[in-house]
């Protein structure tokens, strides 16, 4: 089991999905100083100053920050766009691989059977004997 378990890490695809991983933590980070360095008090500019993270309600004991969640939603849009625009080009990077292959002229077409005995048929008439 245990030599099962080092063939299944060994792979490419876990390695590849843990540094995916990794750098999507990373990129946590920088989405999340994007939002709550520049684009809330962007935002809280425009719509006269309020600060989406300290919006919050109570109820009895319990406190709703629904301003939190307001941040959340902005950096999973904007991790969204990112991701979205990152397929996309893949995408489109793809496309332009498969268009040259497309567009490469294809070989002539080689000689049947039958046509390649009828050239020796007609040389061998051609020539006396």
């Amino acid at each position: 089991m245990l030599n099962e378990f080092k063939t299944f890490i060994a792979r490419g695809n876990v390695l590849d999905m843990a540094v995916g991983i990794i750098i999507g933590a990373a990129f946590t980070a920088i989405v999340t100083s994007l939002v709550d360095d520049l684009v809330n008090p962007l935002i809280g500019l425009i719509i006269g100053g309020i600060d989406f993270s300290g919006l919050s309600f109570g109820l009895g004991d319990a406190q709703f920050r629904y301003g939190s969640f307001i941040n959340a939603v902005i950096k999973f849009l904007i991790i969204a766009w990112v991701v979205f625009l990152l397929v996309k080009g893949v995408n489109r990077m793809a496309g332009i691989g498969r268009k040259k292959a497309e567009e490469a002229p294809a070989a002539p077409a080689a000689p049947t059977e039958a046509e390649l005995l009828q050239a020796i048929l007609t040389e061998l008439k051609s020539k006396p004997v």
